[in-house]
């Protein structure tokens, strides 16, 4: 699938800037701030905090987080694509919460290939929307590299499964078993967590050591997101409809409806998700 809305519908790590500029608005509404205090105690006092962005796209991340943290920073932007790391360098913000200087590198490539050798120095890792597209082994793997390290972990905007619509339908829910079906889904022999992610992760940090706090960070797309809404519902009624072939035509007509009552304000949509922060030692 194609659809440059369906990184979350899809678990394939396809995003465009235009899909993750749509997104950026309700993303930074969603995310848990409660988390912000403990993490600015396990911060507090470096002379420098040191952040590696994986999977950062455009950056929304470092524009969120970086304003909202004090002191020195410096960002390390991991990506696989040199266009969006283009973005994220030129986009970031150059001051941290108390004026504090803030810059930027770059990275390019798999992310989830980093060694606790590799994040030797890091302050902070931080991911959005990532853990959801991984396999148990590399969830273990970034908690154990995370450990390793002496890091901090915020793992932010991870699917939940769970998505509620108002007004309801009575296809709702079958079209959201298959979309989660489709989360949990084989892809090139990696069995996706889906949205047992937060779960798996918290289990692998809390392994290796770590104390793990998780909270809730849902979308709330409303008649003012009625645009991010209709890219929602496309890329989760496409994957439901992949996942579970005979949904093809009921799916089309549920998609109808709903997009409908979406682009006529009369729509709103919970899409629950999860973050949570890892700290260690």
């Amino acid at each position: 699938m194609t659809d440059p809305a369906t990184e979350e519908a899809t678990g394939e790590a396809q995003y465009t800037p235009e899909w993750l500029a749509l997104r950026e608005d309700a993303d930074a509404d969603a995310r848990a701030r409660d988390l912000l205090a403990p993490l600015r105690e396990r911060i507090a006092g470096r002379e420098r905090v040191v952040v590696r962005d994986l999977g950062c796209g455009t950056g929304s991340m470092g524009r969120w987080l970086a304003p909202r943290l004090p002191g020195p920073q410096h960002w390390v932007m991991h990506d696989r694509d040199p266009v969006l790391l283009r973005i994220a360098t030129g986009t970031m913000v150059r001051a941290a919460g108390d004026g504090a200087p803030v810059t930027v590198a770059t990275s390019q490539g798999d992310a989830t290939a980093l060694t606790a050798a590799d994040l030797a120095g890091a302050s902070l890792v931080t991911a959005s929307a990532l853990l959801d597209l991984l396999t148990a082994d590399e969830v273990g793997r970034l908690a154990a590299a995370c450990t390793g390290a002496g890091c901090t972990a915020l793992l932010t905007l991870s699917v939940a499964g769970r998505v509620e619509l108002t007004p309801g339908d009575p296809m709702d829910s079958r079209i959201e078993a298959a979309f989660n079906a489709h989360q949990r889904r084989r892809v090139d022999g990696r069995r996706l967590l889906g949205p047992d992610a937060v779960a798996a992760a918290a289990e692998a940090f809390t392994a290796a050591g770590a104390d793990v706090l998780v909270r809730p960070s849902p979308w709330r797309l409303g008649p003012e997101r009625a645009g991010l809404a209709v890219e929602w519902l496309r890329g989760w009624v496409a994957a439901a409809v992949e996942q579970d072939p005979a949904l093809a035509e009921p799916g089309a007509g549920y998609l109808d409806r709903r997009l409908a009552a979406a682009e006529a304000g009369a729509l709103r949509v919970v899409v629950d998700h999860e973050d949570l922060l890892a700290t260690h030692g």
